[in-house]
């Protein structure tokens, strides 16, 4: 992880939206409303350091990945890449920052093309971006890349399901430094890994980031997980970011409501330590993005909760008496017993 970072982020995200429009009718579709899947974010990524963005399935997590790559045209917001705002780019000038931008995806078993050989697959950047590699040099650089990844250069003719979960996600993610990124997006990349896989997948990005001075926006469900790789964290729900800080800011001393609970949700290795910590359980379902609450959107689930909360959207700001932004009107540190080893 990053020992320190210089002022400018390489990455800023500012007042990001993304809202899927809802229709009806065949022939004359009309709007009746939209799915708010990401509302108004705030993001930077320094150079050299890894941003944690964790939260419940549906909070918006992958659609933020999708946006940043611009796989997603945003409905508003700006998404600045070494101060360019790449949410207006098109054509060959968004291609040219797609190279800086890559992604790792959830899935090894269907990210892979079953019908073409892993060499292919680790050259494929180098079809779209023909200037990257002359067509002599790229079974040379495909092995080299298979080889960082710990995988052997000789098997560039086999096929993906000749291959183990974990090996498909390091051929992903050879793919993903063909063309020398400044950034990786990844996606849950090993969610669905074993947990002995996925601390091998885990381990790889360290020591390329070490390596190659890579940034990460790392984005995971898994707490642990997420603790582990990240110098900075962002806490999604339901489309908006509620607390962000560091790591030992979210894991040790965590402000926001739904924060607190996400980390009492965690299971205690330590049955010596099971009795001291009390789980907060939340009422209810997570709100339709599709109607999300007025106000703040975690009120409907939380304990803290007061006629203002349903009026006064909270800003992300540090509050008084507190040391990281957390989007709560009463928000409030509460120490925590840490249950997620990092050794």
């Amino acid at each position: 992880m990053a020992a320190s970072r210089p002022d400018e982020p390489v990455l800023e995200v500012r007042g990001l939206v993304k809202h899927f429009p809802l229709t009806k009718g065949i022939l004359f579709k009309k709007q009746i409303g939209a799915v708010q899947a990401v509302d108004g974010i705030d993001l930077k990524l320094y150079k050299g350091e890894t941003l944690g963005v964790v939260g419940e399935s549906g909070c918006g997590k992958s659609t933020t990945a999708r946006l940043l790559m611009r796989l997603e045209r945003p409905t508003a917001g700006q998404i600045l890449f070494h101060g360019e705002d790449i949410a207006q780019l098109s054509g060959k000038a968004l291609k040219a920052v797609r190279r800086n931008i890559q992604i790792v995806l959830q899935d090894p078993y269907s990210s892979l093309n079953p019908r073409m050989t892993v060499g292919d697959i680790v050259a494929e950047p180098f079809e779209i971006h023909k200037d990257v590699a002359p067509k002599g040099s790229r079974r040379k650089l495909v092995q080299e890349l298979l080889e960082v990844v710990g995988l052997n250069p000789e098997h560039i003719h086999r096929y993906p399901h000749q291959f183990s979960g974990g090996q498909r996600q390091r051929i992903g993610i050879a793919r993903g430094l063909a063309l020398r990124p400044e950034i990786i997006v990844c996606d849950e990349p090993v969610s669905a890994l074993d947990v002995s896989v996925q601390a091998q997948v885990i381990n790889l990005f360290e020591k390329l980031q070490d390596e190659l001075g890579l940034s990460y926006v790392f984005i995971a469900h898994d707490l642990s997980v997420v603790r582990h790789i990240s110098d900075r964290v962002a806490v999604m729900y339901l489309g908006k970011v509620v607390e962000t800080g560091d790591e030992e800011q979210i894991y040790e001393r965590p402000t926001h409501p739904y924060t607190q609970a996400l980390l009492s949700a965690v299971p205690v290795p330590d049955p010596s330590l099971r009795g001291h910590r009390d789980q907060i359980m939340l009422e209810g379902d997570v709100p339709s993005p599709a109607n999300p609450p007025s106000g703040c959107r975690f009120r409907t689930r939380c304990w803290k909760a007061q006629d203002v909360c349903s009026v006064e959207e909270p800003e992300l700001i540090v509050r008084e008496g507190l040391d990281h932004p957390s989007a709560c009107h009463f928000a409030s540190i509460r120490e925590v017993i840490s249950t997620i080893d990092v050794s």
